[in-house]
């Protein structure tokens, strides 16, 4: 990065007074911006003194900023961070730095809110992903799996002991008792074992509850009914047996990976619903109903209705539905088993587990020129249903699905924006997708999400405009994660410790051997 200097100021104690009577007055205008809800609140005095005195005031001088509201880039702007929230953002010139700040040069350089990729699995790997997400600017996540063991890197998280993103916690899976899953997921089928899940879910301190493919729609339905009652929001893969709009009504928050959403759209939706209705979820091979609804799926795409979509977007609207399409694990599964087998970031992934990658993705993979050709046909398809329901208005959530085959921990959003984009998206629309709208949808608009006064201080400086490239999102200079500025040597020595933490036996990788490290979809 540019010069990083301690500012000294005129003397320690009348630095620090300049600095709060700076603060004081620059507090004073939000009156108005505070009535018309335009402003958030500065920080007080309290919290900015004992800030200074601890060293935790950090100034990033003269970058551009891209605020993560859609606003037009803010060119020559200075970023003051206190401790762990934005106390500055505006023209370089107007902000006296106060003594004993920690200064950085960043003219020349592209300051964006702090990523989320909201779709991650992994997180037990504490040596492998809390570092990889901070690594790549990924500063908060929404985890779909949750464990006692993932809670624990949590909570080792939230206490300072390991560096990593703030972490959004789903509930243990819960699906029904034929399930493609493995251990630890939680199978349930009646309506009260549906509703016990819900509530062990509550007390163990869930985010939210993360439903499965194989729910029966009695479960389903008291799911929904005992979350409500519980005060926590559900969201996960769409329920096959119902119509995705019911599931919608029933209040499902987000929909993973478009599993299911082509039926729905397409002409011939009442075939294929009789269809899906008489096939069995067979105990002894439980893959055979998801292998048909994969099938559906791409029969939906070529018969898809503009009309009836349009219509269903309109009620995922009105119902709050967002979708989650995580299009990097989609490009996975319809793509060839040895595309992604060179790929250079590999060697942040445990060595134990690159083999079970290598032959699970062999199990969706097209292998002759004909799916070859039919699985391109239906991730096109995908994408551009993706930039449909983004002109329609559909809230659409970033995430990578890490953990399967080829989905890396961090990076792996980087790749879902170039998707994004790819959909039809412009840069700054994706870019709004890890940032802005990640925070609306999880009810934190009002502290993060965006480079604002009173917002929490994670940000990321870039070499270059992601605007113009959104692959330059990928050249990352620095981050600042709660406050803390990792900068690009730091970032070095964190990717080094991955990859050799990477080739230790993954049972040391793992908080608990035992356990699977694993994403949602199933494995080979």
């Amino acid at each position: 990065m540019g010069s990083d200097s301690t500012h000294e100021g005129n003397g320690t104690e009348a630095g620090r007074r300049d600095f709060l009577r700076w603060l004081s007055l620059a507090g004073a205008g939000l009156g108005a911006g505070l009535a018309a809800g335009g402003a958030l609140p500065l920080i007080p005095a309290a919290q900015a003194r004992a800030a200074m005195r601890r060293g935790e005031v950090l100034v990033l001088n003269g970058a551009t900023v891209i605020d993560g509201t859609g606003a037009p880039p803010r060119r020559d702007t200075t970023v003051v961070l206190v401790g762990d929230l934005i106390a500055w953002v505006g023209p370089r010139r107007e902000v006296p730095l106060p003594a004993g700040a920690r200064v950085v040069d960043a003219r020349g350089r592209f300051v964006v809110p702090g990523l989320w990729d909201m779709h991650t699995h992994w997180t037990v790997l504490e040596k492998i992903v809390p570092p990889l997400c901070l690594a790549n600017g990924v500063t908060g996540i929404r985890e779909m799996w949750g464990y006692p063991e993932v809670r624990a890197v949590r909570e080792r998280i939230d206490r300072g002991e390991l560096p990593g993103p703030r972490i959004v916690m789903a509930s243990t899976i819960i699906d029904g008792p034929v399930t493609l899953l493995g251990p630890p997921a939680e199978l349930v089928g009646t309506a009260a074992e549906a509703r016990a899940a819900v509530r062990r879910a509550k007390e163990d301190g869930s985010d939210f509850i993360k439903i499965y493919s194989y729910l029966s729609r009695e479960c389903l339905e008291a799911v929904a009914d005992e979350a409500r009652r519980v005060g926590l929001p559900f969201a996960g893969h769409h329920v096959y047996r119902m119509p995705v709009g019911e599931v919608s009504d029933a209040g499902m928050r987000s929909f993973e990976h478009l599993h299911g959403i082509p039926v729905p759209l397409s002409s011939r939706e009442a075939e294929f619903r009789a269809i899906m209705d008489g096939t069995p979820m067979d105990p002894a091979d439980p893959r055979a109903f998801f292998k048909t609804m994969r099938e559906l799926e791409r029969q939906a795409a070529a018969t898809y209705s503009p009309g009836k979509a349009a219509r269903m977007f309109a009620r995922w609207v009105r119902n709050g539905s967002w979708q989650s399409p995580t299009l990097t694990v989609n490009r996975v599964m319809s793509s060839p088993a040895d595309t992604f087998a060179d790929d250079p970031r590999l060697k942040y992934i445990p060595r134990d587990l690159r083999p079970g990658w290598a032959s699970a993705v062999r199990v969706y993979a097209p292998s002759t020129p004909e799916e070859i050709v039919r699985q391109r046909d239906f991730l096109r398809f995908r994408l551009d249903l993706v930039g449909a329901m983004d002109r329609a208005g559909v809230g659409l959530l970033a995430g990578t699905d890490c953990g399967n085959p080829y989905c890396f921990p961090g990076s792996g959003i980087h790749d879902e924006l170039e998707l994004l984009v790819e959909a039809g998206l412009t840069p700054m629309r994706a870019l709004r997708t890890v940032t802005r709208d990640a925070a609306r949808f999880l009810g934190r608009e009002a502290t993060m999400g965006t480079v604002a006064r009173g917002k929490v201080a994670d940000l990321v400086i870039l070499d270059a405009d992601p605007l113009a490239d959104i692959r330059n999102v990928r050249r990352i200079d620095s981050v600042v994660t709660k406050g803390r500025l990792i900068t690009r040597e730091e970032r070095a020595r964190m990717l080094a410790g991955v990859e050799a933490a990477a080739e230790e036996p993954v049972a040391s990788t793992l908080r608990s051997p035992a356990l699977p490290a694993c994403g949602c979809l199933p494995a080979g």
